[in-house]
């Protein structure tokens, strides 16, 4: 299908759908005993459609309303009032009652608000989530060691996710249903809505993760939920950053944390509204010395947002994110090191650097009583910068200080420059209501990747060694993509709805440069230096398909499953970077497969919620690590190829139960296992019937949680079984130690936190049983080999609020 036909297809679908629009108002005005009472949430009790009262207590419901539909009349210090419609066509007038005319004092607790886990409504924004597999992470009721983005803690609820553990948690690195979770490549990671990757499809990887202190909300949505996301396997991740508050014109915020091994961080930020205007920024930093030998690291992150509304129906808001870290990498170990002593490092001239800028400028427009647009422009201006002896045999020694090789260097510059629109709206479909969201994203790219020889001194000196030799490669990555998409919500009855959606993607990927062969003769003399020229390019263009569908009972308890296909480009960043311990297959292919959800969630229960769903993953032509033998010198080289067609398949399930709750006291314990298997089916490299990499058998965290009053207390059990590193199931790392077992491993964390009025102290330890352990193989940086996670850890973090 060409991009001018399918361009034709949406605008007579947008047609259709505003043909559809045109349906009776239901129209009124909201009142006190002194007036019009403004900002009024009046919404249908049985849908997903909401509007809010103006300046003079009206408003306008712009759907076909049925005889016997409820509309709900909500206001924070006003009691809710429920009235039913006898006829759709009149004006009506409602009269709220304030809580302060019977009460002298009012506490509202939400008690799902004040969960730290639950779902994304079926409509939230401009995003449609009816039919699918989705998580919220409320940050705001989080108990984790927040100082170092704890992953195993902050997403201990979230079903299923792989996670690959880092010094200091300064990159998100998760994984799930046998994906790699390095970098978090295989998920769309976004920020507010708008993408903080380099490239979602030609380079996927995030190395910017905002610290959690700043973040509201963290949205998940699975492979076959995330149609509107993009193409990916894993799904979505979406960042919700704090957002001005609304009854202050000047909030600050300051907490201070130090930890074991030297952290300390510091994080402060501000915050306000002001008649049109609203602001938040903060600035954090941080720094420590590692667990390891050679690991420290320090980091700075500010953001800075500003919104201005127009008025209550149009609003704009600009944000600025800027991050700069540099750390010190221990390298990795072998097999034999890591069970002598994890503890131990023979690196200590490894660096690694990242400059990171995101600009958005985002637009909110309602459109009529119930129709939302949005459109944000993005950009991204970044570099990460990589220096070190990467020795394939990782326990060779770096050597007394003149005898050492000089090091390797690998610079990328990213430059971004995107646009993503949507408009959502709900309508009369053949007499049924529905909801349409039609949207668009574009990106250009330009990234650049260098790869070269630098000194082989200690510091972290960025700099090419400047002669012809040196500079191995040099490629430019000239990447564009366009993709337009339209989810639709049918609403078959009050509680059944279909949720069909198609997705046309047009994707061109690039590279232009050159890669440089040097050999050396035997008394390392320059035999042959030749400039190789290389450009690669390939251009796609294709449609996929999703659809989703939910029923939900009157007990609260809801159905849903969801099928979709999936796509994933070939990066060629990866393809050009060298490495004695790892290369990629010059002839890789895209991926390509579908996905698949069925589930059934509670979380509406007082005491028992649950969410419980099977999955299926057929990947075709996936990519992934095997390990080759070289011919010319015997050696054992991890390579990237396609390793054939995957199946995994599993059950995935979270529960929690309160065990206690009366007054003001809490407890309950909540269980997160999964239980994966996987195969290859077919493989034309020898693998058929082996294990896919990155699928542990069992994957389980839970734990209690308990509160008193403001005193609030988390105890917490991870375990995970023993997991492959590559497609061949090779079980010894060898001297590279870039692929083997990851043996089984568990860790137990506690934490606990006081509230007082305008302070919060927080204090916990992390893997307080002191296990040694390690999640992941480096094929290159950090490593390469075995990257050992953190033993015993604690932490306390003191919070001021005014």
């Amino acid at each position: 299908m060409k991009l001018k036909d399918f361009n034709y297809i949406l605008i007579l679908i947008f047609a259709l759908s505003a043909d559809s629009l045109r349906a009776q108002n239901i129209a009124g005005r909201v009142v006190d005993l002194s007036g019009p009472v403004v900002g009024v949430k009046v919404s249908l009790s049985d849908r997903n459609l909401s509007t809010v009262t103006d300046s003079t207590g009206r408003f306008s419901v712009g759907t076909s309303i049925t005889a016997g539909q409820k509309l709900r009349f909500s206001k924070e210090s006003y009691r809710d009032t429920t009235i039913e419609i006898q006829n759709p066509t009149y004006f009506i007038e409602v009269e709220l009652t304030s809580l302060s005319q019977v009460l002298s004092t009012v506490t509202i607790k939400d008690p799902v608000k004040a969960r730290n886990f639950g779902y994304l409504r079926a409509v939230e924004g401009t995003a449609i989530y009816a039919g699918k597999k989705s998580e919220v992470i409320r940050m705001e009721n989080v108990i984790a060691n927040l100082s170092t983005n704890n992953a195993r803690e902050i997403y201990a609820k979230v079903a299923g996710l792989n996670i690959w553990e880092s010094e200091g948690g300064l990159q998100l690195n998760i994984g799930g249903r046998g994906l790699n979770p390095n970098r978090a490549a295989n998920f769309n990671v976004r920020q507010n809505g708008h993408d903080i990757s380099p490239d979602a499809l030609g380079y996927p990887e995030s190395y910017y993760t905002p610290p959690v202190e700043a973040v509201k909300s963290i949205e998940i949505i699975r492979g076959a939920s995330s149609l509107q996301y993009g193409t990916q396997f894993g799904g979505l991740i979406n960042f919700v950053m704090k957002k001005p508050v609304k009854d202050k014109k000047f909030e600050f915020v300051s907490r201070e944390s130090i930890a074991s091994y030297g952290l300390f961080n510091t994080f402060n930020s501000i915050s306000g509204t002001n008649k049109k205007f609203g602001y938040y920024a903060f600035v954090n930093y941080k720094k420590a010395e590692g667990w390891r030998p050679n690991s420290k690291y320090n980091n700075v992150s500010t953001y800075f947002h500003l919104d201005y509304a127009f008025n209550p129906k149009s609003s704009i808001a600009f944000e600025h994110t800027y991050l700069n870290y540099l750390s010190q990498q221990a390298g990795g170990l072998s097999d034999r090191m890591f069970n002598e002593d994890p503890t131990q490092s023979n690196r200590e001239r490894n660096w690694f650097g990242i400059d990171w800028n995101l600009f958005n400028l985002t637009y909110d427009q309602k459109v009529g009583a119930s129709g939302k647009f949005n459109v944000r422009a993005f950009g991204l201006l970044a570099s990460r910068k990589a220096l070190g002896f990467l020795n394939y045999r990782v326990e060779v020694e770096d050597g007394t200080p003149t005898e050492k090789e000089n090091r390797e260097l690998i610079i990328g510059e990213f430059n971004t420059i995107g646009m993503e629109a949507r408009h959502l709206q709900p309508y009369r479909l053949f007499g049924l209501n529905a909801t349409g969201l039609i949207g668009a994203r574009t990106y250009k790219v330009a990234n650049t990747g260098k790869q070269g020889i630098a000194n082989n001194g200690y510091s972290a000196d960025f700099e090419f060694i400047e002669s012809a030799e040196n500079l191995k490669s040099d490629y430019k990555y000239p990447n564009f993509n366009q993709s337009f998409f339209f989810e639709n919500i049918v609403y078959l009855k009050d509680n059944l709805t279909l949720t069909p959606g198609i997705r046309y993607e047009y994707i061109n990927t690039r590279s232009d440069g050159y890669f440089r062969d040097v050999r050396k003769d035997l008394a390392e003399n320059i035999i042959l230096n030749e400039v190789i020229p290389s450009t690669l390019g390939r251009v796609r263009s294709f449609v996929i398909a999703g659809l989703g569908l939910e029923y939900k009972h009157a007990n609260g308890t809801s159905f849903y499953s969801n099928l979709s296909q999936n796509f994933r480009a070939i990066t060629f960043s990866d393809i050009h970077v060298t490495s004695p311990s790892f290369e990629t297959d010059l002839d890789i292919a895209d991926e390509k497969g579908f996905s698949w959800d069925a589930g059934i969630r509670n979380q509406t229960n007082r005491w028992f919620r649950f969410d419980i769903s099977a999955f299926l993953l057929n990947y075709g032509n996936r990519i992934g690590e095997l390990l080759i033998k070289k011919e010319e010198d015997s050696r054992l080289i991890s390579t990237r190829t396609n390793i054939g067609k995957a199946l995994i398949y599993g059950l995935e399930t979270f529960t929690t139960y309160d065990l206690i709750k009366k007054d003001e006291l809490e407890l309950n314990v909540f269980s997160n296992l999964t239980l994966v298997k996987s195969e290859y089916i077919k493989s034309n490299v020898g693998v058929q019937g082996k294990e896919v990499e990155f699928v542990p058998l069992l994957n389980f965290k839970g734990g209690l949680e308990a509160q008193w009053k403001t005193l609030r207390s988390r105890l917490q059990a991870t375990y995970l079984s023993r997991q492959f590193t590559d497609a061949s199931n090779d079980s010894n790392g060898g001297a590279s130690a870039v692929t083997g077992l990851i043996p089984a491993f568990h860790v137990f964390d506690f934490g606990l936190s006081k509230q007082w009025k305008y302070l919060k102290l927080e204090t916990g330890v992390n893997n307080f049983t002191n296990q040694y352990y390690f999640t992941r193989r480096a094929t290159g940086y950090p490593g390469p080999g075995i990257i050992p996670s953190s033993n015993r850890s604690f932490y306390l973090s003191l919070q001021f609020k005014y």
